[in-house]
């Protein structure tokens, strides 16, 4: 493996104008691997061949403003979203039209999700809503759709893997988690009772109704705040592993970041080990004058003491980032295997492993934080790296730049 991912090299790049497209936002891959679809600043979403390096389409004006997220929900249908508070449907059979635009955001929309088990789509924004759309029920005019979460300070939202958990960061440096997942109950009926707030290395609680900066969350008309003693949080964590315990139990963490011990931070952005075994974060403190990735592992299991509820995350490796591109968010990202991280750094790219020998993460998990190893460092660029993504398929990694170039990596022997 470390033969492999140390061979990387760059490929190809693509570069078309700024003026029409702008900076490059995010970049997604089909699942089958045949299509590099590329999220760009002014309106448009460009669609490339990432094997024969090949434009081949651009959509002028999928939105009306900014495009921040592509997501596949198959091979062939994809969505995107825009600062312009929509969320576009798209077939790569028939991309002259949009199959539908989605409404129901009042801000910026930042995130894409998709539940292949009850084909919901799940979107999040700066409106600080997390919003649930059935796609069962698609038409021309959009698909039904229910506010399912709302905190202030939203930055990110992902669901693992298998569906079970919904991770949310915000601005303001705290994680949020909603453990049994149930993506389909409403409102009316739904609670969210408070499990914990707490950092990760203290064994003292935060009560969110204490704490000014601490976000606040709602689910349902009743809101639950975290007053409970150390052993009745016990007794919730408990027996919400034995499985008796309420869906969408929220749990609420500030992660431990190296060197922010004193100071806040904000997650800017976050990702999900490919087989649910760790969630990866981008930090910047809040002065802008450090940055950080941090790889957290999911602590599954009852506490160990009654007295000290143990979190559900513990952070296992981290590395500092250059640090610049200040105000723009760099989007990172974990191989299809797990074994690699790819992060933006500066005017190119690092590929980062859990140890020189590209381990998997439960073949290496140190007892106190540890930092990642550089297996590889990619330039090709000639502005700051905002993304970067692993084709699902083939041994290729894509990135994307402020002055709006795509470029390709790829082995070479």
């Amino acid at each position: 493996m470390t033969n492999l991912y140390g061979s990387i090299h760059p490929a190809d790049s693509v570069y078309l104008s700024t003026r029409t497209h702008g900076a490059v936002f995010n970049l997604e891959y089909s699942p089958d691997g045949s299509v590099l679809t590329v999220a760009c600043e002014q309106t448009e979403v460009l669609l490339f061949d990432p094997i024969s390096s090949k434009h081949i389409k651009t959509l002028s004006e999928a939105h009306e403003d900014c495009v921040n997220n592509i997501r596949f929900l198959d091979n062939r249908l994809f969505a995107t979203c825009s600062d312009d508070t929509t969320i576009a449907l798209w077939d790569l059979r028939k991309l002259n039209t949009k199959v539908c635009t989605l409404h129901g955001h009042t801000s910026w929309v930042k995130n894409i999700e998709y539940d292949t088990n009850t084909r919901l789509l799940v979107t999040s924004g700066f409106d600080g809503n997390v919003i649930i759309w059935d796609t069962n029920r698609c038409t021309e005019d959009g698909c039904p759709h229910k506010k399912f979460f709302h905190t202030r300070f939203l930055m990110r939202m992902r669901l693992t893997p298998d569906c079970s958990k919904m991770l949310i960061s915000t601005s303001s440096g705290y994680l949020l988690i909603l453990h049994d997942l149930d993506l389909t109950k409403s409102l009316e009926v739904g609670s969210y009772p408070i499990l914990r707030a707490r950092r990760t290395t203290s064994s003292s609680d935060l009560t969110t109704s204490s704490s000014s900066s601490a976000p606040r969350v709602s689910g349902s008309p009743c809101h639950h705040s975290d007053s409970s003693s150390p052993s009745e949080k016990h007794m919730s964590r408990a027996s919400q592993r034995e499985g008796v315990s309420p869906r969408n139990s929220l749990e609420v963490l500030t992660p431990e970041v190296p060197g922010e011990r004193d100071r806040g931070n904000c997650i800017t952005s976050l990702q999900l080990h490919p087989k649910g075994w760790a969630t990866l974060l981008r930090c910047s403190s809040n002065t802008d004058d450090q940055e950080w990735t941090c790889v957290y592992e999911f602590q599954e299991g009852a506490p160990v003491r009654p007295v000290s509820p143990r979190c559900s995350l513990r952070l296992t490796h981290y590395i500092e980032e250059a640090n610049v591109g200040r105000g723009y968010i760099k989007e990172l990202c974990f191989s299809p295997d797990g074994r690699m991280i790819s992060s933006p750094h500066g005017y190119g790219i690092r590929l980062l492993g859990f140890d020189k020998q590209c381990s998997e993460l439960v073949d290496c998990l140190p007892k106190e934080a540890s930092p990642l190893r550089v297996i590889r460092s990619l330039y090709s660029h000639n502005d700051v790296v905002l993304t970067t993504k692993f084709s699902p398929t083939h041994c290729q990694i894509a990135s994307g730049c402020l002055s709006g170039r795509v470029s390709l990596y790829q082995p070479k022997f």
